[in-house]
């Protein structure tokens, strides 16, 4: 198994992406973004499937050609078959559907969220490989949750979030302040230049572990409110210094939701996944975070921190590894663990 050539895709939402996998290393990846959702301020899902109908072809063509490999060498085949929107996870399954019965390959559904945790096993990315069992914090513009990895394939969700998931308040957030779509990056970058102590906006305190976003992303909203309408230019003038404040009161909260969950599960190795993992003052608290618990505490690679074929590749592959046994893939929007 450890040769083992995998072909995976991933198509869930509005990333069209093909990887080539040998045991639990990447040998090939390729995405296709859809910048067609910029003017929209959001994702269109039937513009998301037409455009995966466009794009899976040549991203796979593309991907064999970078492990210069052909599909006569692949042994096993990964697609994602939930959570995510139905027109798009339909697109990645009917197309590996067709190619496993061509082929007669084994063919894997991987469930998204999963491949996120999971992405931290992929060879190569650290000097000392993570070790089970550990902490997952998966962070996504639709999902938030707090997952203990006990194995490949025990992993169990231990927290979640009440509404919004942290992305999404991250993007309102953006949008409030007049960002463009995605606004995550866009406020990454302008609050390198910002002071993000000069504001503060309310968080939740729920009395159990899980998180609720809701109540900051409202907080932002009176807060403009109430400056606007004293200075018209207020936002225009304090961007930076907004961006950064909001920011903060984002990655923070996660941040102390994350220390109550370990703390009533600690682990050895505390781990970072999902497209919001990519920001910057995240991934710089993370590793402070292992500091003060003294644990090991892993970001995964910019390749594998938004929507990718890789964490598809190697979820499916430790599912084979463990005896998977064939059955009918079907799409599932609300796929849960």
């Amino acid at each position: 198994m450890n040769d083992c050539i995998t072909l995976a895709v991933e198509s869930s939402c509005d990333e069209t992406s093909a990887a080539i996998l040998k045991g639990r290393s990447v040998i090939a990846l390729v995405t296709a973004t859809q910048a067609v959702h910029e003017q929209y301020g959001g994702v269109v899902p039937e513009l998301a499937s037409r455009a995966h109908q466009s794009s899976i072809v040549p991203v796979v063509h593309e991907c064999l050609e970078k492990a210069e490999l052909t599909l006569d060498e692949v042994q096993l085949l990964a697609v994602t078959e939930g959570p995510g929107l139905m027109g798009s996870l339909h697109v990645g399954v009917a197309f590996m559907k067709s190619i496993a019965i061509m082929r007669q390959l084994p063919l894997v559904g991987v469930n998204h969220m999963k491949g996120h945790v999971l992405a931290h096993c992929i060879l190569g990315q650290y000097e000392k490989d993570i070790e089970f069992p550990f902490l997952c914090l998966t962070v996504s513009g639709g999902h938030t949750q707090v997952v203990l990895a006990k194995s490949p394939i025990q992993l169990s969700v231990l927290a979640t979030t009440r509404d919004d998931a942290a992305g999404e308040a991250i993007d309102k957030g953006a949008k409030l302040l007049g960002l463009p779509y995605p606004g995550g990056p866009v406020m990454d970058q302008l609050a390198q230049a910002g002071n993000p102590d000069r504001f503060q906006f309310a968080t939740a305190k729920l009395d159990d572990q899980d998180f609720s976003f809701s109540g900051l992303k409202t907080s932002l909203l009176y807060f403009l409110q109430k400056q606007t309408a004293l200075d018209p230019l207020f936002v225009q003038n304090n961007l930076n210094d907004l961006c950064a404040s909001y920011q903060k009161a984002v990655m923070e909260y996660l941040l102390g939701v994350f220390i109550k969950n370990w703390k009533l599960h600690p682990t050895a190795c505390i781990a970072l996944a999902g497209g919001v993992s990519a920001n910057s003052y995240l991934r710089r608290r993370w590793s402070q975070l292992g500091e003060q618990l003294e644990v090991g505490a892993f970001v995964p690679h910019f390749d594998y921190c938004t929507d990718n074929a890789a964490m598809i590749g190697i979820a499916g592959f430790f599912q084979f590894s463990e005896g998977y046994s064939s059955r009918n893939i079907i799409p599932q929007p609300r796929l849960t663990f």
